[in-house]
């Protein structure tokens, strides 16, 4: 082989090696030819002319800016330090090679101004406490602005909100005092329960013992009616039994006297100062004087005898 033919294989292998590009699956190219945009390309293997079309690669991926931290003043006039995090994909290749020269540093630059612009109209704790707000505002604002750069800003994130140190202080101070005042009002709120929890176990043993004693009281009564009952119920049967046995045995005014006497001893065991008798009484009485004469004139022969051995 010749010098010649060497130096035609040389030339074909660099002209080959010129116009064969490879794309990554991320990446996109924007094609120029002689300076001019010519087309743009999707990833895998890509034919340029050499030295005449020149390739530039976009990568697609999401990627992310980190905003340097700054000084802001809040609307109560609070200096605070503030920094953030942007995520952001390109979504046109074109207008993200031709629109911007540093992308980097422009959207920073964007971040901080907006950043600036939203904390000023917020107050110290508004700021400390609107995260979310805050990132919602400035990712709505850079998406808009960033647009016609060809990248879409897909969120952002606010890093730290830095008060002073002074500031700082007075605030744990205050969240201090707060926490001992709920502290207070728990162990306040704690005791309150525990005394209505008392009282109303109080108030609970106090119905369930006179619900106790009101049962007994029923059970003692029932008991005592029973026990009334059943004395009626024996004295009943005990007087028809002595109804009948008078009525049957045809009893005399003797026999009824004697009775009359036993009841008249059991009344007068009493303590009663007065007795009244029925009218009744007078013919009961005088079968009692005839049981007396009787038993006198029984006794009057027995007494005679003793008399006169006595005169012999």
């Amino acid at each position: 082989m010749d010098l010649l033919s060497i130096i035609i294989v040389l030339v074909l292998l660099v002209l080959a090696f010129k116009s064969i590009k490879i794309l990554r699956p991320y990446e996109k190219g924007v094609v120029e030819r002689l300076g001019k945009y010519q087309r743009t390309v999707e990833s895998g293997l890509v034919m340029i002319i050499p030295f005449i079309e020149t390739i530039k690669k976009v990568d697609m991926r999401e990627q992310v800016v980190d905003v340097p931290p700054q000084e802001v003043i809040t609307k109560d006039n609070t200096v605070v330090v503030v920094d953030c995090v942007i995520f952001y994909e390109v979504v046109d290749p074109f207008n993200a090679v031709y629109n911007v020269v540093d992308f980097y540093q422009a959207v920073t630059k964007l971040a901080q101004t907006n950043l600036r612009n939203i904390i000023g109209d917020l107050e110290l704790d508004e700021t400390l406490t609107s995260r979310e707000m805050i990132n919602a505002q400035l990712r709505k604002v850079l998406d808009e602005a960033t647009d016609r750069w060809g990248t879409r800003v897909v969120r952002v994130e606010i890093q730290r909100i830095e008060p002073p140190k002074d500031i700082v202080e007075a605030m744990s101070k205050q969240m201090k005092a707060e926490r001992m005042k709920r502290a207070a009002i728990l162990e306040a709120e704690g005791y309150k329960q525990s005394e209505i929890k008392k009282a109303e176990g109080d108030k609970q043993a106090a119905i369930l013992e006179a619900e106790g004693k009101a049962e007994a009281i029923k059970k003692v009564a029932e008991a005592d009616k029973y026990k009334e009952i059943a004395l009626a119920e024996g004295q009943a049967k005990a007087i028809l039994t002595i109804f009948n046995a008078m009525h049957d045995g045809n009893p005399t005014n003797d026999i009824i006297a004697l009775k009359y006497l036993e009841a008249l001893q059991k009344i007068a065991d009493g303590k009663a100062t007065k007795i009244l008798l029925p009218v009744e009484t007078a013919g009961i009485l005088g079968s009692i004087a005839g049981i007396s004469e009787m038993f006198k004139e029984k006794k009057a022969p027995e007494k005679t005898p003793i008399k006169e051995e006595k005169n012999k």
